[in-house]
């Protein structure tokens, strides 16, 4: 186990993974299984979202665990920016400040051979508190080196990624 620990990307070991127990990946492969009928491939969306104070905003999930750059589904006839700004508003209240930046493209095999994430860095600001509902049951702004626990290792490579600390992989 300890033979490949210095190829991990940075932080990797601190993180849960995205799609992991029974019940997760349950509820993962029977939304794939609609998605194959409804989709040809399902796209999403999901932005690495910094405040004016360099805080990473991160949200809490109800039905997956851990902690997670906010995101969503490119639905049928929407663009990719108007999905990033739709579930920015929805999962955080948040406007983008200027022009976020696309980062890279990733094919996410986690969740299906057919599933592929457009990755953003953004600067934002929050319009109001995201209160708890039941999709969202926390969010916040945390500091880098003050991230909540449970913060998935997705989320943790991608953070290693931005900061330069790792090359940018094809796979989520």
């Amino acid at each position: 186990m300890g033979g490949n620990r210095a190829a991990r990307p940075a932080g990797e070991d601190r993180g849960i993974p995205e799609i992991a127990g029974f019940p997760t990946r349950a509820i993962v492969f029977l939304m794939h299984k609609v998605f194959a009928v409804t989709r040809g491939m399902t796209l999403g969306v999901r932005a690495a979202c910094f405040d004016e104070e360099g805080r990473i905003f991160l949200v809490r999930h109800s039905y997956v665990p851990g902690w997670y750059m906010p995101g969503g589904g490119v639905e049928r006839g929407e663009t990719v920016p108007a999905a990033l700004v739709k579930e920015l508003r929805e999962e955080g209240n948040l406007e983008i400040v200027g022009e976020p930046e696309l980062f890279h493209v990733y094919r996410n095999l986690n969740a299906s051979p057919r599933d592929h994430v457009v990755f953003y860095r953004a600067t934002v600001r929050q319009t109001a508190p995201r209160l708890p509902d039941r999709e969202i049951v926390e969010s916040g702004f945390f500091a880098l080196d003050a991230l909540p626990e449970a913060v998935t290792t997705a989320t943790l490579r991608r953070l290693a990624e931005l900061s330069g600390e790792a090359e940018k992989p094809a796979n989520w």
